[in-house]
């Protein structure tokens, strides 16, 4: 199975991606609701139970991981590669900067986020490894999450946020916007109609999914261990609020879940 772990129901998207570009195989996920958000704990909180949920997913036969947090994936990718040598761990940071860093035209990036996500700079660093001249610019977006999660994912009230949010990056002309939040993606439609048609959209979850497709082509003996059906599970620490405004949004109905906390 491919293992999947965010701190809620965010990277419910990123489920929804791999569907879209591998609908073959099985996977686990597992949103630790019990403990969200993590964008605004320390990177060692995040780092213990990224930790923690990874050897959970192990302990049940995942021979994949997908951190679909991106601030997991800023504050423990690392740490979890040092941790788990023979797993392919794959991280929300990677392929969305690649993406974006190829995709501009005038070098001018804008990357929104969790607090902990922009403070981490992963993002940030990322794309100047690839695109040294690029002009990065950076906005934390604190209720975009909650947002989503009680389901306002447009009309008036979130067209006015985002515009409280993005307003500034619009003004310094970004062409390219990352989306560096599992939930971000489901408020597209709003940021493209603010943002322009003229500025591109990076959604992190389908620069992965993409990522992984080539990485199973170019690995077919790991790509063989895996499970194929529609036999998914998903578990969650706590019951996760709002689950079936998210699961309609995402997969176009309501998924089966179990509530476990393991930790």
């Amino acid at each position: 199975m491919i293992g999947i772990f965010d701190s809620g129901v965010g990277g419910l998207t990123v489920v929804k991606e791999i569907f879209k570009y591998l609908p073959e195989y099985q996977i686990i996920y597992f949103g630790d609701t019990a403990r969200l958000p993590y964008g605004t704990k320390g990177a060692g909180f995040v780092q213990k139970y990224s930790a923690k949920i990874t050897n959970w997913l192990l302990d049940r036969k995942a021979k994949i991981i997908i951190i679909a947090c991106h601030t997991a994936s800023s504050w423990a990718s690392v740490s979890l590669k040092n941790k788990f040598k023979k797993i392919p761990i794959f991280e929300m940071i990677s392929a969305g900067a690649k993406d974006a860093a190829v995709l501009t035209k005038n070098g001018k990036i804008g990357i929104i986020g969790t607090p902990g996500t922009i403070k981490s700079r992963a993002f940030e660093n990322k794309v100047l490894k690839i695109n040294p001249d690029a002009k990065i610019y950076t906005a934390a977006c604190s209720l975009f999450v909650p947002l989503v999660e009680m389901g306002f994912v447009e009309g008036d009230v979130t067209k006015k946020v985002i515009e409280e949010y993005l307003s500034p990056l619009k003004g310094k002309g970004i062409d390219t916007l990352v989306l560096a939040c599992t939930h971000y993606p489901l408020l597209e439609k709003e940021i493209k109609n603010f943002m322009g048609v003229g500025v591109n959209i990076v959604n992190p979850a389908e620069s992965l999914a993409k990522d992984l497709k080539n990485y199973f082509e170019s690995n077919p003996k790991i790509e063989k261990q895996l499970k194929r059906g529609a036999a998914h599970q998903f578990y969650f620490s706590d019951e996760p609020y709002n689950l079936e405004k998210i699961s309609q949004l995402c997969f176009g109905k309501i998924i089966k879940v179990k509530i476990k906390d393991p930790f």
